[in-house]
């Protein structure tokens, strides 16, 4: 059985109730003039990066409406060493600024809605760490 991995800060996402990913919590870092030159260098590097590695999922909502809430939650398959490894130079840049990550781990992530060869989009169960 294959284990997936979402990488959270402790911020919660108005939208989904859950905690932010990296993504949104390095963008709002740079949107506020916190990283200085070299890190924002490094922030463009890896956000470009996951650009060209990494599809857009097609699907965060449950209902298919155009209007749906985005509720679901994207994880990494455990086996995407270089995405996992990106993340993990992304998870440095935002400890550097007093932002705690935690990595979670799980083997049943939700009911899933989108899926490519490096991640998985799930609407999460209700025991599922979020």
């Amino acid at each position: 059985m294959d284990s997936y991995l979402r990488f959270v800060v402790n911020t919660r996402d108005r939208n989904s109730g859950r905690r932010q990913g990296l993504f949104h919590a390095a963008a709002l870092l740079d949107r506020a003039g916190t990283f200085d030159v070299h890190e924002t260098a490094e922030y463009y590097d890896i956000r470009q990066w996951f650009i060209d590695n990494l599809k857009r999922p097609s699907r965060f909502a449950v209902s298919a409406r155009a209007n749906a809430r985005a509720m679901a939650l994207s994880w990494f398959k455990s086996n995407s060493e270089r995405h996992i490894a990106k993340m993990r130079a992304l998870q440095r840049l935002l400890e550097a600024h007093g932002i705690s990550v935690e990595v979670l781990r799980t083997r049943r992530p939700g009911y899933v809605l989108y899926e490519d060869d490096f991640q998985i989009v799930a609407y999460p169960f209700a025991e599922t760490s979020t």
